[in-house]
């Protein structure tokens, strides 16, 4: 049994010097160390040896096994060791070099321009909601106020997927599902920003671009007015354009809304006095707004005897190029990160 132990002791020490790498090392230790290793072989073998004889190989072995541990941790250090000493002298780097700079971009400015209007209207007591971009027939334009067949319909060329399903034309649809679902019928003050898709086919359009509608409903004994609408559009140009800048409100047509306004701003650039942006007029039209049709209320769970209201919508990547005075829309979907880093300095 001496002999046996001698044995194996010597094949590990032997065996130990050829090893290159962790994984021979790790199966020479299960064959020797292992379950059904060479040493634990010889421990179950113990049940066959005398009562005397038990107790002295038991301690030969205990101290073989000892010794071969320490001599497979010594070899496991030794190969960690060399393969770290090789990983260096693989990925050295040599500090001396020139870095290079990274180069990123920013926070694309349809976003900054999203999250400042959020942060405003939040400011005044609104609510961020949103809606489905697949949107139905039902919410799109019928509990808007235009039925199937209506004439205004033809102004918004559709992405239909069916007959009754399509990519929403508008944020308006958002109104009717938030007007809908309010049970308790109480008083609403929310925004909603999101992508809407239209079937655009010329030079100055997108058929995707991003939206932003309000909607404020109330009781009408709180008398909410097209002068409230005028203060909370005068507080957001002003915010997002700019303080020297004046609102001029002109009769319009929204099926939704009854009566209905363009909105136009003092353009920017020449302060009103015409310039080539406002086409020589003094004016740039920024949005929509309207006191919200009694239609629309009826058909949404409101009484329109009792509650009144506004809303309000304009497009989000328009009044990102006049805050930020990008010239061309179609840098605003190229991801060009030279044209994108830029607004880290805008803000």
């Amino acid at each position: 049994m001496k002999e046996k132990l001698d044995n194996i002791k010597n094949q590990v020490n032997q065996k130990v010097k050829e090893l290159k790498d962790m994984q021979s090392l790790n199966e020479l230790k299960v064959k020797i160390l292992g379950k059904k290793g060479e040493l634990t072989e010889i421990l179950r073998g113990m049940k066959d040896l005398s009562p005397e004889e038990r107790p002295i190989i038991g301690n030969l072995v205990n101290k073989v096994r000892n010794e071969i541990e320490e001599v497979i941790k010594n070899a496991e250090d030794l190969i960690k060791e060399k393969e770290l000493e090789r990983k260096l002298e693989e990925e050295k780097i040599d500090i001396t070099l020139p870095s290079s700079k990274i180069i990123r971009g920013s926070k694309h400015p349809i976003n900054r321009t999203i999250e400042q209007i959020q942060d405003l209207f939040v400011s005044m007591g609104y609510d961020v909601v949103d809606g489905p971009e697949l949107e139905t027939d039902e919410f799109c334009f019928e509990r808007l106020n235009l039925p199937k067949g209506h004439p205004a319909r033809d102004m918004q060329d559709s992405f239909y997927i069916t007959q009754e399903v399509l990519l929403r034309t508008q944020t308006s649809a958002v109104q009717a599902r938030v007007m809908l679902a309010n049970k308790e019928k109480s008083p609403i003050r929310m925004i909603c920003t999101g992508k809407t898709y239209r079937r655009e086919d010329d030079a100055t359009h997108s058929h995707q671009f991003n939206q932003v509608e309000g909607l404020v409903i109330d009781k009408k004994e709180r008398n909410v007015s097209l002068a409230d609408l005028k203060g909370t559009l005068q507080v957001f140009v002003k915010e997002m354009l700019g303080n020297n800048l004046d609102l001029r409100f002109r009769p319009s047509y929204f099926p939704f809304t009854e009566p209905s306004y363009e909105v136009d701003v003092t353009c920017f650039k020449c302060c009103g006095k015409g310039c080539n942006l406002c086409k020589q007029t003094g004016w740039i039209e920024i949005l929509g707004a309207g006191i919200v049709h009694p239609n629309v209320l009826k058909m949404n769970g409101y009484d329109p005897d009792q509650y009144g209201g506004f809303a309000f919508g304009t497009g989000i990547d328009r009044l990102a190029m006049f805050k930020y005075g990008i010239t061309d829309m179609r840098y605003l979907y190229t991801n060009d990160i030279r044209f994108l880093k830029q607004f880290d300095r805008k803000d």
